[in-house]
């Protein structure tokens, strides 16, 4: 992590978040870490600390900052945390924006987003043709993603809040 590697910095946030390796768990240390990591280019580093605002762990819980966090995620890639985007614009009944998020996070393979995709079809928010591309584009994405060893190692993540 001191040599800039985004990476190791969200390997050792995980650590202390979960108290792994004999570590003591510490979330605020973990949340520091998650700072850093996301800094340094970690994407689901933000999206944890975004979590974090808005589940008010170890730190108040704060709308706008967990907003913050999920976008700066979600600009580095983080399809969770435009899904997450996605739900902080359905509360704020924002459905037009909320829209936007699911669509473009199930397209990248987000099974919740895709199923929002389809309630907003059910409800008369999404198009069909926009249902149709979402379904097809979350489909391809899967087969991209598919492997053995994809699907074991998916049992042993530690790391992702």
């Amino acid at each position: 992590m001191e040599n800039g590697n985004d990476r190791a910095g969200f390997m050792l946030a995980g650590v202390y978040a979960n108290g792994l390796f004999g570590e003591t768990q510490d979330i605020r240390k973990a949340n520091e870490l998650y700072l850093i990591a996301g800094e340094l280019g970690c994407a689901e580093a933000y999206h944890n600390l975004g979590n974090a605002y808005s589940n008010g762990r170890t730190v108040e819980v704060d709308e706008e900052k967990a907003k913050h966090y999920w976008e700066l995620a979600a600009m580095g890639g983080d399809v969770m945390a435009r899904c997450n985007l996605g739900f902080n614009e359905v509360k704020s009944g924002n459905l037009q924006r909320a829209k936007k998020h699911f669509l473009i996070s199930a397209r990248a393979g987000d099974k919740n987003s895709l199923d929002r995709v389809q309630a907003g079809f059910r409800n008369g928010i999404v198009t069909k043709h926009e249902y149709e591309e979402a379904l097809r584009a979350y489909h391809n994405r899967q087969l991209e993603m598919k492997s053995d060893v994809r699907d074991v190692s998916a049992t042993f993540s530690v790391y992702r809040e």
